[in-house]
């Protein structure tokens, strides 16, 4: 034996099989009295740390936003940011016509979404001629204008946009509408009954 051999202790010596059995037994199955992996053993340990400081913050002292307050606060922002609805009054429709920029924009959604039934100076082809002074449905009013164009007319084919633009595009394209009445566009020949005064 060199010198650098040592005795084994008691502790070094591998238990047998007598020893690690447990003493109980199920239809001549028996259980070794393994440890668990260490590794094991911490994972478990810090995941009930973890949970526990969890519980602590999120649903004792509150100090920290839960995801439900997250989601609130990430709505409210949102919904900051949206565009904000214009009512669609006679007087806000009338100030939205005389906002060249309003004009200008509606104009834009017009020769998108309207101009291929009404043409591009909106004197009707498809759909009626917007210039002259006659009107299919209402009088000619920015609320009328408004109505048909949010609610649309399904037996004359007419969309709802209000469905496809959002409020402020409405407004300006009603606005854009607004300015087409009365400057007798050559095109489609009236229809409806003719409003004096537009």
């Amino acid at each position: 034996m060199s010198e650098n051999n040592q005795e084994p202790t008691a502790g070094d010596t591998p238990k047998g099989d007598a020893e690690m059995l447990m003493d109980h037994e199920y239809d001549g199955i028996q259980e070794y009295d393994n440890p668990l992996p260490r590794w094991w053993v911490w994972i478990f340990w810090g995941s009930v740390i973890w949970a526990a400081g969890y519980f602590v913050v999120y649903h004792v002292t509150k100090s920290a936003p839960g995801v439900h307050a997250e989601y609130q606060a990430e709505l409210a922002a949102a919904g900051a940011l949206a565009p904000k609805t214009v009512a669609a009054t006679p007087e806000s429709l009338e100030k939205a016509m005389s906002d060249a920029a309003t004009v200008e924009s509606g104009k834009a959604v017009f020769a998108l979404r309207c101009a291929a039934c009404h043409a591009d100076k909106g004197q009707g082809l498809v759909g009626p001629n917007l210039t002259d002074k006659h009107w299919v449905h209402g009088e000619g009013k920015l609320t009328d204008i408004h109505k048909v164009v949010s609610e649309g007319v399904a037996a004359k084919g007419m969309p709802a946009w209000e469905k496809q633009l959002t409020p402020t595009e409405l407004v300006q394209v009603v606005a854009y509408v607004g300015t087409l009445r009365g400057k007798m566009e050559a095109g489609k020949a009236p229809e409806g009954k003719e409003v004096p005064g537009n």
